[in-house]
């Protein structure tokens, strides 16, 4: 984290609302990114994202820069999608297959090539998918996703391990 991130967020910390503006604007589309990953919907991304936003604003004061700021919006973004995944359970599988079509909408309707792996990815469980992307393409560790899902290391690692499997299997017969 460079000088002017940690000037940043101690000044955003001391109520510099342009400051924490500044912040918020350089990492939305960070978060936003992991965020379409992570739920395979668009507009429940930026719902997300913007809840993280505001729930950083009210919170900036706690973060100790034990982990990079960004982290740090990753683990309150994951726990706010929880949350709403829990109070949601039952309208979950239909939210995600409607999530789906639209990134594949999305994506055809530029003339981007839909790929095999986002949609292999879109078949696991959130929780598995999760644990995948944050492991293999942001590449975190196993203890730092578990402090982040509020889940041990050891379930981390069996969720990414099914996961894996899962798209290895999937990708295997969409080459055949």
């Amino acid at each position: 984290m460079g000088d002017g991130m940690l000037e940043k967020i101690s000044r955003a910390q001391q109520g510099d609302a342009a400051a924490l503006a500044a912040l918020l604007q350089e990492h939305y589309s960070f978060l936003y990114k992991y965020l379409i990953k992570a739920t395979m919907d668009p507009s429940l991304a930026e719902e997300l994202a913007q809840d993280t936003m505001v729930r950083c604003m009210e919170k900036i004061g706690t973060y100790n820069g034990a982990s990079a700021f960004s982290s740090w919006l990753i683990t309150i973004a994951s726990r706010l999608y929880i949350d709403r995944k829990r109070r949601w359970k039952r309208e979950a599988k239909w939210q995600e297959e409607q999530g789906v079509r639209s990134i594949r909408w999305r994506f055809e309707s530029r003339d981007m090539e839909w790929s095999e792996v986002l949609d292999a990815l879109s078949r696991l469980s959130a929780a598995q998918r999760m644990a995948v992307l944050l492991k293999h393409y942001y590449g975190y560790g196993y203890d730092e996703i578990g402090g982040m899902l509020q889940i041990p290391s050891g379930t981390v690692k069996s969720r990414v391990a099914a996961g894996l499997n899962q798209l290895r299997r999937e990708l295997d017969e969409n080459e055949v």
